[in-house]
């Protein structure tokens, strides 16, 4: 019990650090491009709400951290800039006219592709700060690396029916070359279940090729979830783990394919739940993202500096989808914009975010279910 009790702030902790970091860097993007492209910045928030501490730097941007912790915002001089006008005894609302010496700091009179750029920024810098991680660790640290040979077969399981054996090396799988026990894993994940034919070799011997369909496990992860998810039922083989430290060079090319691939596991997995081949339980909430940051800090610093990598990849990614309200929903708008020659009416932009809104919302309360669910069955 007391062992919980400390785990839960500790948890927590890693949570607010993480989600800090990730949000900072996103906004860092944003706000980096507006400046600039000349837009004055109001506001850099981590967090909505009161704030708590601040600065003003001598741009005239606040620096603050405010009440609540979960997201943040740079607030752009000339977004939602209003005055109030009084008819017949109602006050209202209504955009203000700016000022020449105004509209020339003002993110709403930038060129399409100063805005463009300035909401791109966000997703990219995230991305791009991954990349960064990624690039130091491979070339300080060394990447881990592990030989695709078998180092147990699980009894009952498909490779185990399938006659795969101890010491097997899988050299290919559907054609496709495999360098690392890790790709093993990834390619599985994303075969959701389909039959695949792997290429062995054994013992030194001539390669051959072996048939087997994945089956579906459930098994609990390191931070106590239940998982359902198709498996071959191998391990890997300790003896042939090994670190190997790139050079600048190689470690770059490896950075670049390893968020590249991180990039596309999340759009095939995506794309599996909306034609309803995959299950929509491994998505996860703020409740879910909490615990693996609190199982990740406990493998350490750079544990956890690599899981923030992998939570910036996807705050990126999400915010990228053509969603109103998202990074991607004002880009889809700016496209239209460039093939119509003028915006959307404002009214028509204003509907687009409520329906954005309603969507995000809807899918918060879901994967926050999701991550109660998780919690009872554990």
């Amino acid at each position: 019990m007391l062992e919980q009790l400390f785990g839960v702030p500790f948890t927590l902790v890693a949570f607010l650090v993480a989600l800090t970091v990730v949000v900072f860097v996103h906004e860092f993007g944003h706000f980096i491009v507006a400046r600039y492209c000349g837009v004055r910045c109001d506001a850099f928030s981590i967090g909505f709400g009161p704030e708590i501490f601040g600065r003003t730097d001598k741009y005239g941007t606040r620096w603050k951290f405010s009440l609540i912790p979960l997201g943040g915002y740079v607030k752009m001089f000339g977004e939602g800039e209003t005055m109030q006008v009084v008819e017949g005894g109602k006050t209202t609302e209504v955009a203000r006219e700016l000022t020449p010496e105004e509209k020339a700091v003002s993110f709403r009179h930038k060129t399409l592709g100063q805005r463009a750029a300035i909401v791109f920024a966000g997703p990219a810098v995230n991305l791009l700060f991954a990349i960064v991680v990624f690039w130091l660790t491979f070339s300080i640290g060394g990447r881990p690396v592990t030989d695709p040979v078998i180092g147990g077969v699980v009894e009952g399981g498909a490779a185990a029916e399938a006659g795969i054996q101890p010491g097997d090396r899988i050299v290919t799988i559907d054609g496709n070359a495999v360098e690392r026990f890790e790709d093993i894993q990834t390619i599985v994940l994303l075969a959701n279940g389909a039959p695949m034919q792997l290429g062995i070799t054994r013992d030194g011997g001539e390669p051959q090729v072996i048939n087997v369909t994945p089956r579906m496990r459930e098994d609990k992860d390191d931070a106590g979830n239940v998982t359902k998810r198709f498996m071959l039922g191998i391990q890997a083989s300790r003896e042939h783990m090994s670190v190997v430290k790139l050079n600048p060079i190689d470690a770059a090319g490896a950075s670049v394919y390893q968020t590249y691939d991180v990039i596309r596991t999340t759009f095939v997995a995506v794309g599996q739940m909306i034609d309803g081949s995959r299950g929509t339980e491994d998505l996860g909430g703020p409740i879910r993202i909490a615990q693996i940051s609190g199982q990740a800090a406990k493998t350490g610093v750079l544990g956890f500096i690599l899981f923030m990598s992998i939570l910036s990849i996807n705050l990126g990614v999400v915010n990228l989808f053509p969603v109103p309200l998202l990074d991607g929903g004002h880009l889809m708008f700016y496209a239209i914009e460039a093939v119509r020659g003028r915006p959307l009416s404002e009214q028509v932009q204003e509907w687009g975010l409520r329906v954005g809104l309603a969507l995000v919302l809807t899918l918060m309360l879901f994967v926050t279910w999701n991550d109660i669910v998780q919690l009872i069955r554990t």
